[in-house]
């Protein structure tokens, strides 16, 4: 099978790693009022790509980087780093939850995919993996390259929004694929920035943070009713 069409493949939100069942912060936003319409949603999405998008593809990028370019001794710790320095930038405890658990589930599927792949080398943390670091494995064991790692990665923080935006607030899908047309240069950039900055040491990676996504992160998880897992 052809690069490109694994790269599509792993982008697909159909791919079996549970990202359906999170809308990216957006349910929180939508039941705050901060998002009610299509160019809220736009300005949702484009925050989105500068913070999030950018660190989890940078660090999806730098696992990339650290299995296919280092001996077996060096790989492990620098995943372990890795792991580490992503946590430090994931201030609220319920999105570091967010990000293992998906970890936990996008491994199940490269495990059943690509059995004989490096993810032993992943960190034994509580929890499990981050999801950015298990994606960088799994993109390498299908054969993406570092920039096509950091394109599948930024692709993912958009469209799982996106798609909940249609079902939260009722939005005309074509109309939200549009909008998404239109952020495909943007994302294209943020990936290109990604992939420059896994050259870094993890402790130099991108650090964006959005305070405002921690706190709605932080009352979702307290809801007892509602459509998302995040």
């Amino acid at each position: 099978m052809a690069t490109s069409s694994l790269l599509l493949l792993l982008a697909d939100g159909r791919f079996p790693a549970g990202a359906h069942a999170h809308s990216g912060g957006l349910e929180a936003a939508v039941a705050a009022g901060r998002v009610t319409d299509l160019a809220t949603l736009e300005a949702f999405l484009a925050g989105r790509l500068a913070t999030a998008g950018l660190v989890g593809a940078a660090f999806a990028a730098a696992a990339h980087r650290a299995v296919t370019s280092a001996n077996s001794a060096v790989r492990g710790s620098t995943l372990a780093l890795l792991d580490a320095e992503l946590d430090a930038r994931t201030a609220a405890p319920a999105l570091r939850t967010v990000s293992r658990r998906q970890g936990r589930a996008l491994l199940r599927a490269g495990r059943a995919i690509w059995p004989e792949a490096s993810f032993a080398e992943l960190p034994c943390t509580p929890g499990g993996a981050h999801q950015p670091l298990v994606l960088g494995l799994l993109c390498a064991a299908a054969g993406l390259s570092r920039a096509e790692t950091a394109t599948v990665a930024t692709h993912g923080t958009v469209t799982g929004a996106a798609s909940a935006g249609v079902r939260l607030l009722g939005l005309d899908p074509y109309q939200v694929q549009a909008l998404l047309v239109g952020l495909a240069d943007r994302c294209d950039g943020v990936a290109a920035a990604a992939a420059r900055a896994a050259d870094d040491p993890p402790e130099r990676l991108p650090a964006a943070a959005a305070p405002l996504a921690d706190i709605h992160a932080e009352a979702h998880a307290t809801w007892e009713v509602r459509l998302f897992a995040s």
